[in-house]
């Protein structure tokens, strides 16, 4: 083979085994995690310790919520308006809770079905606070609603006495103003309308007698109220109004005899009664909302 043509087939013997060596590797940049992927939750979780030996256990979430945990059930509940302390509210249950005495009591409620319905206590329950600040709630963004100043926990039936002020009687209706004082030591808060229960002189039920409940003018009830806080020995008004003909048009030709009134304070399930009688024709009596004094109560 000349010199030549040898010199020929090494260059390209070269030249294949060139083509033939792997591409070199590109450089890869490495991944940065991506701002927006979620980190772990870091709020901590609040164990309120519950008469009933349950415990309540919150995370105060943001300035708005509270996510509420109760027998293996979860619920987030927003922040609502309320007189005292910090009121949390949802679909089924209402979070309430104020600090008083280096302690923070609350209460766990079942929200009743519509407007006539009240809160059914489920659980009250208590946390220390001493040597620290309690976990929340923290004040709220600038345009959400602010707890209000704690001017005293919600009252409960144990330190309200019930009493009957002065009575008004109308051309076929009467009307009764009750006080509720606060005889304990500490003030507390009322807000809204007190629950009603009528009893005949044998302790039972009036059942079938309606409860509807008004403004202190007699007019619908729009659906706020102010709170009205009572000092020790202070006193919240409002009024019972019924009618005393009978209803003839649906055969009513007696009126059922009630002789005891029951109540119970908004938010609380502890009843105070007074003897008092009273006959609800057509099977309906009017409560107005709590007010401060006696005079705000007009027909």
């Amino acid at each position: 083979m000349s010199f030549r043509r040898l010199t020929a087939v090494s260059a390209a013997l070269g030249l294949v085994t060139a083509c033939s060596q792997p591409a070199e590797e590109p450089t890869v940049a490495p991944v940065e995690p991506s701002a927006t992927q979620p980190a772990p939750s870091t709020v901590p979780v609040v164990g309120y310790a519950c008469e009933s030996g349950q415990t309540v256990n919150v995370q105060y979430t943001d300035d708005a919520t509270a996510r509420v945990s109760y027998k293996g059930a979860t619920a987030d509940l927003r922040l609502t308006p309320s007189g005292s302390g910090a009121r949390y509210s949802g679909a089924e249950w209402e979070w309430w809770s104020a600090s008083r005495d280096g302690q923070e009591q609350a209460t766990l409620g079942r929200v009743g079905p519509n407007t006539e319905v009240g809160v059914t206590i489920l659980e009250r329950c208590t946390r220390p606070t001493s040597g620290g600040s309690p976990p929340g709630p923290q004040p709220a963004a600038p345009g959400l609603p602010r707890p209000a100043p704690v001017a005293g926990a919600p009252c409960r039936g144990p330190q309200l006495q019930l009493a009957a002020e002065a009575s008004d009687a109308g051309a076929g209706s009467r009307e009764t103003v009750f006080s509720l004082r606060n005889v304990g030591t500490q003030a507390c808060t009322l807000q809204g309308h007190v629950g009603l229960t009528l009893q005949d002189a044998q302790g039972r039920n009036l059942t079938a007698v309606r409860t509807d409940r008004i403004d202190a003018g007699g007019g619908s009830f729009p659906g706020t109220a102010a709170p009205v806080v009572l000092p020790p020995q202070g006193k919240a008004f409002f009024g019972l109004r019924w009618n005393v003909v009978p209803n003839e048009a649906s055969g009513q030709r007696t009126c059922p005899t009630a002789t005891r009134v029951s109540v119970t304070a908004p938010s609380d399930t502890s009843p105070v009664f007074v003897d008092q009688t009273l006959t609800p024709c057509g099977d309906r009596v009017r409560i107005t909302v709590l007010r401060p004094d006696l005079s705000a109560e007009a027909r």
